[in-house]
């Protein structure tokens, strides 16, 4: 699509921050308004906008998309959000271990268990953890609590948090990066572990490294939104 206007700009009003371009407000792929609720957040989708060379790439909006998925999926039925979130816990990866007295289980302990720890104690509840890959369910007390610190979250974090968790496979690594002393990078790596682990073994190749770049930027993009969107 080449690009179709010369101007952005912003503008705020009772609903919030909106992007223009040439003087006309943005809206969601849904048709809905693109209410932005910090200035910080609608500059930087701004700068997405703007950055935009004469034919308009679609793979450089990932805030521009966050926000749609905010206000077009998870505004309308936040529930459903929850639920589909607290669906990764049930899997949770950091939960789910290699067979004991093994290299990678000593790893997956070192990097896998201060997280989990640390999130029974911030949170109040208790994990399963499983050797093996036989599902296991976690407790009913700890989905309910997980279910009611979701709901705490407005919309823009929850839609954060749905790409952070599903790229992690983890709702603890995702909530961890909420945190605002968050190690972003680091929290990556951990959910990554495991393929990082056969890439030690088995070797990188070029397609598997791209792809892991792709998801790593995702990750990273969708922190950065959390982030500018608490204000």
């Amino acid at each position: 699509m080449k690009r179709f206007y010369r101007e952005v700009s912003l503008d705020h009003d009772y609903a919030g921050w909106r992007v223009l371009l040439d003087g006309r407000a943005v809206k969601t792929v849904g048709g809905r308004a693109q209410a932005i609720p910090t200035a910080a957040l609608a500059e930087a989708m701004a700068a997405e906008w703007a950055g935009q060379g004469d034919e308009i790439d679609i793979a450089r909006f990932a805030f521009r998309d966050l926000a749609d998925y905010a206000l077009d999926v998870v505004a309308p039925d936040p529930a459903a959000a929850i639920a589909g979130l607290l669906a990764y816990a049930e899997t949770d990866t950091l939960c789910y271990r290699a067979e004991p007295d093994t290299a990678l289980a000593a790893r997956q302990e070192a990097v896998w268990e201060p997280l989990l720890a640390a999130a029974e104690v911030a949170c109040g509840l208790r994990f399963t953890r499983v050797s093996g890959v036989i599902h296991q369910p976690q407790p009913a007390t700890t989905l309910a609590r997980l279910g009611d610190l979701l709901a705490a979250h407005d919309n823009f974090a929850l839609a954060a948090l749905h790409t952070m968790t599903s790229l992690a496979a983890s709702l603890v690594v995702g909530l961890a990066t909420l945190k605002p002393d968050a190690d972003v990078s680091a929290l990556w790596d951990a959910a990554e572990l495991e393929e990082g682990w056969q890439a030690e073994l088995w070797g990188r190749d070029a397609e598997a490294e791209a792809r892991r770049a792709r998801r790593r930027a995702a990750f990273a993009a969708a922190a950065r939104f959390a982030t500018l969107a608490a204000g």
